[in-house]
């Protein structure tokens, strides 16, 4: 049904009207009386929610949330920032010494920032001709495409889609497997769980305010990430958890968050602060099982009922397997820092009442990453209430609104990604020369320096190939990848690199061609508001103009395949607003009996159409209703706390069952911790998507200090090592170094550091071991698999040092834009 705005309003604020805004978000402002016009402003979409962008003289002079919105983000202030500034890839550009020499340049030169403007009939020239020497020359093999990432907002200029379209036409290349927020976790739990868990809708917040005693975020921090959406967010996920805040001040519910760290989600609840040494996670996890199993506290209905593998899993708890060594309070005490009468209170706390384990994505970016995942997954079946109203376990609750019923309504398709039926490729070759045609997203630099290695990933064997082009679209790889000096090395292999952005990211800077694209700001686009609560259609109108030499991704790539005779064959003969007006009213067909949308001329005037939010949902109540109708997608159908499969791949470093595994480095008495004194903690940032909004220098202002990305630290740390609030340090380990700025906090504990991922790498030159000007933090974080299972990133298990810098810091370099060269 369509709504009015009243009705909407009403809709959104029943449930929270009693409460207090947050302090942390914005304060929403009305944007407009009932009746008024609302034409002199233009709307659109991001991913930190819906906007109005009044426009003069072209120019976009004003934002405002969307009148919708009650809980917006101050990341939306960033926005003129991004569409005005200095990093934006202006004009088609090449590097020097490629333009000079093409293929045969000298590599080692990447990230001089020496480029050259060129045409943009000259830049798709170049780009085809190489596709063709790659095809010709070498095969599928050769050309490596990389679109995994968070993109820009838009159902029909996903960048990712037309890539892949456009280069598939071609011919094949080498792909990527997984990604690099849930690497670890997307893999394990299909075994354990049947299904990916990462990027399911989980447990409605209505019914865990309901029925949850106790609520445990582990390692999540939902207040600080739920700002952000994969597709355009309502932010509706806050007004819960303001309705949580007051049943923690009624003493309603008991909230603990299990972290080395206060996180933002803490301080805003008041709840529970349970500290745990980094990378310990599962030796607690362990000894509360041990504590279950040993006082008789466990489900055995349910362990019987629910889950295979259980009795295999307990010898090795307690002790009788190769270690030896029961996982008892006293055994994991000495590894995660909390005593052992702690960890036995709060496994009896858990078993007690009705319980909800929330866990973040964090936990498993770091060296066995599987296993913390796995064995939150035992913790919650021996407690028995998976598949119960506010209790069970969620891996995804800080994600997209996830948690917001979903209201039932299609949303919108997506510019297709795969050739039409019938369509051929220019080079068909399908013939590998015996390497793999697609590899684990975070393995690719090791692939770059290896090629022709052999490794196991996820029951199979991956052979690299040896790569010679690699096309970057709607990805920053330079942000993403861990360890940077490794990088410089292996991407010198490569001998062309093409990229396409709208900011000159460290990817581009290290790139051969470089095609500006415009921003999502700059075409006309749609898209779903609410990831998973579906809760309506937003237009995405053109706020202004492409800038400068700037083109849509559909605009670039349909120039690449006129090159090759595929461009009809590629937009099917539709312009962009043909293929914007087909989505919606494909849309709107498959809502039609169910949900009234207008048609698209409509819509595109109003701007927006909402649905009715839906109906209270417990995730894995079907399960547990009936376990052999609704059988899990695992192998045997049942929670699988041993798993049969993963054991016959034999790897060393992820068996059977979930196990404690020591780190190559860990702080806090771990391994390398008398070399480095802090754990070096890279989470995802609370004023941008990732390097998303970090070229905006309004909003990168509002946090760095002295122009540098800041470094948060205890007191006690700061104190010993001289250095104040305010100060520049070098945080450095053997693999990297930065500059960054000291904030000192009482929210981190001693030995531990924050560094936030998604800052600009800026090196002080293209020289392998340079030091990064700014402060991001792969610059000194491990490139190394989770396990032979994911093969994911392992970016948290990161030491560090940290010294008060001396002298005169060079400038920030990452945020200029190219050295313009004239031939």
């Amino acid at each position: 049904m369509k709504q009015s705005r009243r009705q909407f309003l009403k809709n959104m604020s029943v449930m929270a009207a009693t409460f207090t805004m947050p302090n942390f978000l914005v304060p929403q402002k009305a944007f407009a009386k009932e009746g008024e016009d609302l034409t002199a402003w233009k709307i659109t979409g991001s991913h930190w929610g819906a906007i109005r962008a009044k426009i003069q003289n072209g120019r976009v002079e004003e934002i405002k949330p969307f009148e919708y919105d009650q809980y917006p983000t101050e990341m939306i202030n960033g926005i003129k920032g991004l569409i005005y500034s200095e990093s934006r890839v202006r004009y088609p550009m090449v590097r020097l010494d490629w333009l000079k020499k093409r293929h045969n340049s000298n590599t080692a030169e990447r990230g001089d920032n020496r480029f050259v403007r060129v045409t943009w009939d000259e830049a798709l020239d170049f780009f085809y001709e190489e596709l063709e020497r790659i095809q010709q020359d070498y095969g599928p093999w050769a050309l490596h495409t990389a679109n995994v990432g968070w993109r820009a907002t838009g159902q029909f200029h996903s960048c990712g889609n037309h890539m892949i379209r456009a280069i598939g036409m071609h011919g094949n290349s080498v792909s990527t497997s997984g990604d690099y927020s849930t690497g670890a976790g997307q893999v394990i739990l299909p075994y354990v769980l049947g299904s990916t868990e990462v990027y399911s809708q989980g447990t409605s917040w209505e019914i865990i305010l309901k029925e949850s005693e106790n609520i445990i975020f582990w390692a999540s921090d939902p207040i600080k990430n739920l700002q952000v959406g994969w597709n355009c967010e309502t932010h509706e996920a806050y007004k819960y958890l303001e309705q949580l805040k007051q049943k923690v001040a009624n003493k309603e519910v008991n909230v603990v968050c299990v972290d080395p760290v206060k996180c933002k989600t803490q301080n805003y609840l008041g709840a529970e602060y349970k500290y745990i040494n980094p990378l310990s996670d599962v030796a607690f996890m362990l000894a509360i099982a041990h504590t279950l199993y040993t006082e008789n506290l466990y489900d055995k209905k349910f362990i019987d009922m629910y889950t295979v593998g259980f009795e295999k899993f307990v010898p090795y708890l307690l002790g009788e397997t190769e270690d030896k060594k029961p996982k008892t309070a006293e055994w994991a005490s000495e590894i995660c820092g909390i005593s052992a009468d702690e960890i036995r209170e709060f496994a009896r706390m858990l078993a007690g009442k009705r319980t909800q384990l929330i866990l973040g994505w964090a936990i498993q970016r770091q060296q066995h990453g599987e296993q913390p995942y796995w064995m939150a997954a035992v913790l919650a079946s021996m407690l028995g209430q998976i598949g119960l109203p506010g209790g069970g376990i969620s891996y995804a609750h800080h994600y997209s609104s996830i948690g917001v019923p979903e209201s039932g309504a299609a949303m919108p398709g997506s510019f297709p990604l795969n050739l039409d039926e019938g369509q051929t490729q220019k080079y068909p070759n399908t013939d590998y020369n015996g390497y793999s045609s697609s590899i684990p997203v975070a393995r690719l630099t090791d692939a770059l320096l290896n090629p022709g290695q052999k490794i196991n990933a996820n029951g199979k064997e991956v052979v690299y190939s040896p790569l010679k082009m690699a096309i970057f679209t709607g990805c920053n790889q330079w942000h993403r990848q861990s360890e940077r000096n490794k990088m410089k090395k292996a991407f010198q292999s490569l001998e062309t690199i093409v990229s396409i952005n709208y900011s000159w990211t460290a990817t581009c800077r290290f790139s051969d061609i470089v095609l500006p694209a415009c921003t999502p700001f700059e075409r006309n686009d749609i898209d779903a508001y609410g990831s998973y609560s579906s809760r309506g259609v937003i237009a995405m109108q053109k706020l202004v103009d492409p800038l400068y030499d700037s083109r849509s991704d559909f605009d670039i790539f349909r120039g690449l395949c006129r090159r090759f005779g595929k461009e009809k064959e590629y937009t099917r003969g539709m312009s962009e607003m043909e293929w914007v007006e087909k989505l919606y009213e494909d849309c709107r067909a498959e809502n039609e009996g169910k949900f009234e949308m207008p048609p698209f001329a409509e819509f595109w005037k109003t701007g927006y159409v909402l649905f009715p939010e839906g109906k209270p949902w417990v995730r894995h109540a079907d399960f547990r209703e009936d376990p052999e109708l609704n059988a899990l997608g695992t192998p045997s159908g049942f929670i699988e706390i041993f798993s049969n499969t993963i054991a016959s791949y034999g790897y060393e470093d992820c068996k059977g069952h979930p196990m404690w595994f020591e780190k190559v480095e860990r702080s806090h008495g771990g391994p390398k911790s008398d070399k480095f004194d802090f754990w070096l903690q890279s989470v995802h940032p609370d004023k941008r998507l990732h390097s998303q909004l970090c070229e905006s220098k309004e909003l990168r202002d509002t946090y760095t200090i002295q122009g540098r990305e800041p470094l948060f630290m205890n007191p006690e740390d700061a104190k010993r090592l001289g250095i104040v609030h305010g100060d520049l340090v070098r945080v450095y380990n053997d693999r990297g170094q930065a500059i960054v700025g000291a904030h000192v906090s009482n929210n981190f504990p001693t030995g531990v550091v924050r560094l936030q991922e998604g800052a600009w790498y800026s090196p002080l030159n293209e020289e392998i071991g340079s030091i990064d000007t700014y402060g991001d933090p792969n610059t000194m974080t491990l490139d190394i698999g989770s396990s032979m299972l994911a093969q994911a990133v392992s970016a948290n298990t990161c030491l560090v040092n940290v010294e008060k810098y001396e002298g005169s810091a060079p400038a920030v370099t990452g945020f200029k834009g190219p050295t313009e060269i004239t031939l």
